[in-house]
């Protein structure tokens, strides 16, 4: 099955159902697309995310006894964890196939990166053994002196709200704010200890205190629950800078180096406030005569580090497309730059979006360079 996958597979929902009366697979299909669509809107609707690459191929097992007919149902998903579960839920909604009733029940969501961290694990094991076999006789005080150096601090509660957080929230000039108690737990991993969780939609009332004695960055996720809280903390805090994971990301998942890059990329509320300056931008000559070629086409050319064209297709296709290819190093296109752009562009490591204009609530990203036709023209 992950051999016909085209995108990263983060879990797998894997249900069992029981119909009774003989069905067939497109039969089971049918229900699971459509008894559940429009539970939740278009951005959790199973043929969207298919369409879009968050889910893959739904797989289906069955066989018949006895009049009765009894499976599995298998979905591949690349979404967040809150997403996963809902679709699961969903499918456990699901009442009828075909003419006759059913029952579908949910057996596990299986984290496909777990199997793989526990093969690494064990090959760390077997590294270190024989690594420690070889070292040198004090290798077990130097290993002793650098575990001392990485404890992790306590988690702690703060405030009447029993908010989750770090030991040095009283003692720090400067204050991290994160979204849950899972985000805390990984910054006391890399060894930052001022951090506080939020734990919530309503920002706490220990928060709101916090911000105005000291100076305070939200650290949230790269995702529409991050934007939430944001929009939230802005409108009740006084927070002066934010940080963000990744484009999808969770702080919660991020290794160290993720983290203090997060940070050390932080923004000021000041300069987040300031609209995008139109600059004029110097770029190679061949997108200069590309952009002449498409205005006004509503098409696309995806161009390599060489800047050869690898492909040209009606913008419409471009978002589909661009989950299946890869060395694309720069997407010129009559179109718009949409946050659903920018974050397909940030997980295919593409560097350069140039477009007719750019979306009023794209979030500036990190690592892809956003450019108009207009600053071209500049140039």
């Amino acid at each position: 099955m992950g051999s016909s996958q085209s995108f990263t597979i983060k879990y797998v929902i894997r249900a069992k159902f029981e119909v009774e009366g003989v069905v067939e697979k497109p039969d089971v299909i049918g229900a699971v697309f459509g008894q559940t669509e429009g539970l939740f809107g278009p951005e959790l609707d199973l043929r969207e995310l298919q369409k879009s690459g968050r889910i893959g191929r739904i797989e289906i097992t069955l066989q018949s006894k006895q009049d009765k007919t009894t499976g599995t149902i298998l979905i591949p998903t690349s979404l967040d964890r809150v997403s996963t579960a809902l679709i699961a839920a969903s499918i456990e909604s699901i009442s009828r196939v075909g003419p006759c009733s059913a029952k579908v029940s949910l057996e596990k969501i299986e984290d496909v990166r777990e199997s793989k961290r526990k093969a690494i694990i064990e090959r760390a094991k077997e590294i270190l053994h024989k690594w420690t076999i070889e070292s040198l006789p004090t290798a077990d005080e130097v290993f002793r002196e650098l575990a001392e150096t990485l404890k992790v601090a306590k988690v702690e509660k703060y405030g009447p709200e029993e908010l989750t957080a770090g030991p040095d929230i009283d003692s720090a000039k400067e204050i991290v704010v994160v979204e849950g108690r899972a985000d805390v737990i990984n910054l006391l991993r890399c060894g930052i200890s001022n951090v506080i969780a939020v734990e919530g939609a309503k920002i706490p009332e220990t928060i709101i205190e916090l911000c105005k004695k000291k100076e305070a960055t939200a650290f949230l996720d790269g995702d529409r629950g991050g934007d939430l809280i944001l929009k939230e903390l802005l409108q009740v805090t006084d927070v002066k800078f934010v940080a963000r994971a990744p484009p999808g990301r969770e702080v919660e998942e991020l290794n160290c180096m993720e983290v203090f890059k997060a940070l050390d990329s932080k923004v000021s509320i000041e300069e987040l406030a300031k609209p995008r300056k139109r600059r004029a931008v110097a770029i190679p000559k061949e997108i200069s005569s590309i952009v002449k070629e498409l205005e006004g086409t509503l098409e696309a050319v995806l161009l390599d580090k060489e800047m050869k064209p690898l492909m040209r297709l009606p913008v419409s296709e471009l978002a589909e497309k661009l989950h299946g290819v890869n060395g694309v190093d720069t997407v010129v296109f009559d179109g718009v730059i949409t946050q659903r752009m920018v974050d397909i562009a940030s997980e295919k490591n593409i560097k350069r979006l140039v477009a007719a204009r750019i979306s009023e609530v794209v979030k500036q990203p990190l690592t892809v360079q956003l450019i108009t036709f207009s600053e071209l023209s500049k140039a």
